[in-house]
């Protein structure tokens, strides 16, 4: 994404460049709106729906024991509206770190605007996947997905989901769709906003189908796979800015990105194998989680199947790009090298051609006489 530029002057109100310069505190306004709405009788109803979690089910004692939660939670049309109030919450933040850690990371690097660009990017995706793979795996922790596997296919009741789990959903949601006025508040160039919104459209997919089909625990754990890779990714991109000597890094990075591919894949695949939510039901009900079919098996996979390797082709063709550049820029160089030791030798050359006269001026004196 790219830099936001502030100037000292003070632009006119509700001005294009006024909203760039103020857009988090403009947002702020509008979540505060929100807040003061839980102070009065007549607005309180209405501002819970955006602020606190939605479509709760209270359990029976003996299954509050066995899931560790006093309520579960299902989707719903409110949902939207909780999106919406921590999509803003999202805006805030990205400014926050944006003005008070990356702006003067850049003021003391000084870096050129296309590194200022790339390094604002890398330090955005750092911070946020660095917080979603602590979370995320402590998720995976408390609901013993990790000591018993079995739940990534077998979620306890299928349609329904643990507080701590619909509220990553939703915060991954409000995130990914913050992005996109976020290409706006930042000025992203417009060559580089369909690569943005194909890269957006992509985590919205993927995420918004695993919270839709209650494919809860696969999707969570697939996110911690994805993200951790990413974030090392941006990592060696931060530490590539600073000083281009860490170039290896790069390399160790595309080995664990092909690695956490195969990973992604062979977790999808057993994961589709052991069934999704466990026996075969011939007639599927999305509203109730039930998708446990032929078809909904065959598009999850072939969904991620096809990511996978849209993502390392990706990969590929970035490396291949970068390759025919390093040897182009290695073949000038040789070109400039040649032609200056050529310049040198011939200048060699003239000196010792000029020494040899110097040196035989008696004999042609000699000559001439």
């Amino acid at each position: 994404m790219g830099l936001r530029k502030k100037s000292t002057k003070n632009p006119p109100v509700l001005s294009q460049e006024f909203i760039l310069q103020n857009h988090a505190d403009i947002v702020s306004c509008v979540g505060m709106f929100f807040l003061l709405g839980l102070v009065f009788e007549g607005t309180a109803e209405a501002s819970i729906v955006f602020l606190t979690l939605q479509h709760s089910v209270a359990v029976p004692a003996a299954e509050e024991q066995a899931t560790g939660s006093k309520s579960l939670y299902y989707y719903g049309v409110k949902d939207l509206a909780t999106v919406f109030f921590y999509m803003l919450v999202a805006i805030i933040i990205h400014a926050t770190i944006q003005e008070y850690v990356l702006d003067k990371i850049n003021k003391r690097m000084q870096f050129t605007k296309a590194k200022q660009n790339k390094f604002n990017e890398s330090g955005q995706f750092s911070v946020f996947y660095f917080f979603s793979c602590i979370w995320g795996t402590f998720i995976l922790i408390s609901e013993n997905c990790l000591s018993d596997p079995t739940l990534i296919w077998k979620a306890r009741p299928h349609s329904m989901m643990t507080f701590q789990m619909k509220f990553f959903y939703i915060s991954q949601l409000a995130y990914w769709f913050h992005a996109f006025p976020e290409l706006y508040f930042q000025k992203t160039k417009k060559q580089d906003i369909p690569r943005q919104l194909v890269y957006i459209g992509l985590h919205l997919f993927h995420i918004t189908g695993a919270y839709l089909l209650y494919l809860n625990h696969l999707g969570l754990l697939l996110l911690v796979l994805h993200y951790f890779v990413e974030l090392l990714s941006h990592m060696c991109g931060l530490f590539y800015f600073s000083d281009e000597k860490y170039q290896k890094g790069v390399s160790l990075w595309a080995i664990v990105f092909i690695l956490g591919r195969l990973v992604t894949l062979i977790v999808s695949v057993l994961t589709v194998g052991f069934h999704l939510a466990g026996s075969q039901n011939r007639n599927p009900d999305a509203l109730t989680g039930n998708v446990n079919v032929l078809a909904a098996k065959i598009a999850v996979l072939s969904s991620s199947c096809t990511i996978q390797a849209y993502v390392t082709w990706n990969l590929i063709t970035l490396w291949l790009q970068r390759w025919v550049e390093d040897s182009n820029i290695q073949a000038s160089c040789m070109k400039k090298k040649r032609s200056r030791s050529s310049k040198k030798r011939t200048e060699n050359g003239v000196g010792v051609e000029t020494s040899n006269r110097v040196d035989c001026p008696p004999k042609r004196k000699e000559k001439s006489s």
